[in-house]
């Protein structure tokens, strides 16, 4: 079993392309949200199928079949490998957001006269200013965690996926 992610003919990309038209991709999933990342967290799930392909094939180019160890569980290594590549794809979102949302959220955080229930966020916590710093952490944070947790799942189903079609 080559590759986990299931059969395909094609060879996936370098890392380096991939990772371009990752941003790319999520640049466009920023725009499309209007800076909300609901579409950066959807994104994660096939960026995490498509991780087990890259770093499968990385691993078996360096040290041979690397998705599938002798007692026929996951390797460690590729593993790791799709966590590291979660978290890069989670960084690119989280800087983005932090220079979308950051520089804005702070200047009107610390503007004194700002009338912070007209600004268009939610009153999640029911008073304006909390809601508002309350919005910039979920913003700003808890998204790019949120699409970690996406890509990580989303690399888990393709493993099972593989493993599945092995069997068959």
């Amino acid at each position: 079993m080559s590759d986990p992610a299931g059969s395909g003919p094609r060879r996936p990309r370098s890392v380096r392309a991939a990772l371009g038209l990752y941003v790319a991709l999520d640049v466009l999933a920023i725009g499309m949200g209007m800076g909300v990342p609901i579409f950066c967290i959807l994104l994660g799930f096939p960026a995490g199928w498509y991780a087990v392909r890259i770093a499968a094939a990385r691993l078996e180019r360096e040290r041979g079949p690397a998705d599938v160890p002798p007692q026929g569980g996951i390797s460690v290594a590729l593993l790791r490998r799709v966590l590291a590549y979660a978290l890069v794809a989670s960084g690119v979102t989280l800087l983005a957001m932090a220079a979308l949302w950051g520089a804005w959220g702070v200047a009107v955080l610390f503007d004194p006269p700002t009338d912070y229930s007209q600004l268009g966020m939610p009153l999640l916590l029911f008073e304006p200013k909390a809601s508002f710093i309350g919005w910039l952490v979920l913003m700003i944070v808890i998204s790019p965690v949120l699409q970690l947790l996406a890509m990580v799942f989303g690399s888990h189903v393709a493993l099972l996926a593989g493993k599945r079609e092995a069997r068959e």
